[in-house]
């Protein structure tokens, strides 16, 4: 990324996505939202999706590094179940996160250009290794209890979370997110 100018465009596109979606969005909104003319945004992103891409792939960067500090600040994997659920609740309790931006790309995912639909499908593909991975320790340290096979139950889990946010969303009820994921780590994650 190039500057200051090219990291507000993207954080701008971020909270537009977040809201609106990729459709619902254009670089007249950004420009209004980051004080420049459309140009600008042209010079650094020429094309829409290269932006949408952008944002993505910086959402990518973001969660692998969370993904790896809670793994060096707690080795056991149920606590970073918890974590990383905890996460996006707070996100959604405060608003500045209301929505994954790769759930909602996900949700247009028929509209969008070849070369972003192929960034939010990595998304999912990195969050669901990261989950696999984690399930197979949680079941060898003991913290976790699975019904299904790893892969299985990491598909289910991420499901989960994106459809908790859904709902939380839907009803306007931001609570309801940790209601349907604690329901979930309460089945397959043990207290000790």
């Amino acid at each position: 990324m190039n500057g200051s100018t090219a990291e507000k465009i993207v954080r701008a596109a971020r909270d537009l996505i977040m809201t609106r979606g990729y459709n619902g969005f254009s670089y007249a909104d950004i420009a209004e939202a980051v004080g420049i003319r459309k140009a600008s945004i042209h010079h650094h992103f020429p094309a829409k999706s290269d932006l949408a891409k952008a944002v993505v792939e910086e959402t990518r960067a973001v969660i692998h590094a969370q993904t790896e500090m809670l793994a060096t600040a707690d080795p056991d994997a149920g606590d970073q179940l918890r974590s990383y659920a905890g996460y996006w609740e707070r996100c959604i309790a405060d608003n500045s996160a209301p929505f994954c931006v790769a759930g909602m790309l996900a949700a247009e995912l028929p509209s969008l250009p070849d070369d972003l639909a192929a960034s939010v499908r990595a998304h999912f593909a990195d969050l669901t290794g990261w989950l696999t991975g984690l399930l197979k320790l949680g079941v060898k340290q003991g913290s976790v209890t699975l019904a299904r096979s790893p892969e299985e139950e990491a598909d289910a889990f991420m499901s989960a979370i994106y459809g908790a946010m859904l709902s939380a969303r839907a009803f306007g009820d931001p609570e309801r997110f940790g209601a349907v994921v604690e329901t979930l780590l309460s089945r397959i994650v043990r207290i000790r």
